[in-house]
């Protein structure tokens, strides 16, 4: 079972994606913002994808993909964000980020995209 850890500051949002997944047949993992999410993977959490928002308290998305890339060099790190600015985008591209989705996305298509980016998923 693929282990998907999802990043974002929206409790609502990382309720329904959870569900979503978890449905799907992914065991998640989750965190409220990119120091949070550091911890965990300094605590040796190792998950097969990362899917984080941009706009967090304390550390943000462009920071965790630049200090997770450190850590966990080929795990594909998808952003899913409301933010839709092209610097933003080719920052994170830059960083490592492996896509990037435009909130709010359903369900389906956030399966769908995890499959493209995570082989044997």
């Amino acid at each position: 079972m693929k282990t998907i850890f999802l990043v974002d500051d929206s409790a609502t949002m990382v309720m329904s994606l959870k569900a979503t997944l978890e449905i799907s047949g992914f065991k998640v993992e989750t965190a409220g913002d990119g120091e949070q999410a550091m911890a965990k993977i300094k605590n040796g959490l190792k998950p097969d994808l990362i899917i984080t928002d941009i706009n967090m308290p304390r550390m943000d998305g462009i920071e965790l993909i630049r200090q997770a890339r450190k850590v966990l060099r080929f795990t594909p790190i998808l952003t899913l964000t409301t933010e839709s600015q092209q610097a933003k985008r080719d920052e994170a591209k830059q960083l490592g980020a492996s896509g990037w989705m435009v909130k709010p996305v359903g369900g389906a298509e956030l399966v769908k995209v995890i499959r493209q980016v995570l082989p044997g998923a």
